[in-house]
């Protein structure tokens, strides 16, 4: 318990925030939020049309669930040192990015295209009945519909993401983890549990914007509250969490 207090007191001391002779917490900050920045963009660059396309059309969604599972089954350490220490990429900050954002996409596209599913066929049917081409369908009724699950899954990658850009470190990036991964190698355990105490606030924080967001994205007259539900989205039963994310 000391040593906790003794990390918030480091935390909350003003002489570690500026740049001296290391990068101080402030560059941390700002290096660990860049890094997942561009890596949930990168992400959802590539998981959000696919996640549509595969929720629109109802094709392709078993390959893309191995294909997430494949990639959730990746050793985060290993896809790290594959792409930082055998690729040659400029600009350098795309070297954690790219491992980052394939960590991400597994969350993301399963919150995609369950949103997208997650819209009663009947609703779909009677839009296209209206004259609605396929893509005002997506953009007006499929994805506002279903934006609680989206958010839901940016929600999830965002987390996942926030919290392994730390080992970025590991390879010369600034994030927080410069000061985590000091207390092991110099024996100064004080910093490191207050750069993990960082990590923690900052995950909470963004968790929390995006929870704000997930409970505003919901159409009027669809349920907003916490608990767990179960829809019927186009013959399937879509269950989700209560953050949103499809299981």
């Amino acid at each position: 318990m000391n040593l906790l207090i003794q990390g918030i007191a480091w935390l909350f001391d003003g002489a570690n925030w500026p740049d001296t002779a290391i990068p101080g917490l402030g560059s941390q900050l700002a290096g660990q939020l860049g890094i997942t920045g561009a890596s949930v963009v990168l992400a959802a660059v590539v998981a959000i049309p696919l996640g549509v396309r595969i929720g629109h059309t109802g094709r392709g969604r078993l390959a893309a669930i191995l294909a997430s599972n494949a990639a959730r089954a990746l050793p985060t350490l290993g896809l790290f040192s594959a792409v930082v220490l055998l690729l040659t990429l400029e600009p350098d900050w795309l070297s954690p990015v790219i491992p980052l954002a394939l960590l991400g996409i597994p969350p993301l596209l399963a919150g995609v295209y369950a949103g997208i599913e997650s819209v009663d066929r009947q609703t779909v049917d009677a839009a296209r009945a209206m004259g609605m081409t396929e893509w005002q369908i997506i953009t007006r009724v499929e994805l506002p519909l279903g934006a609680p699950l989206v958010i839901g899954g940016l929600r999830a990658t965002v987390l996942q993401v926030v919290a392994t850009a730390t080992l970025a470190s590991f390879y010369g990036f600034t994030t927080i983890g410069n000061t985590v991964l000091l207390g092991p190698s110099s024996n100064l355990y004080v910093p490191m549990i207050g750069g993990s105490l960082l990590v923690t606030a900052l995950a909470l924080a963004l968790d929390g914007v995006f929870a704000l967001l997930q409970r505003l994205s919901a159409p009027r007259g669809v349920s907003r509250g916490s608990r767990s539900r179960t829809t019927t989205a186009r013959g399937r039963p879509v269950t989700t969490t209560p953050t949103g994310t499809p299981v």
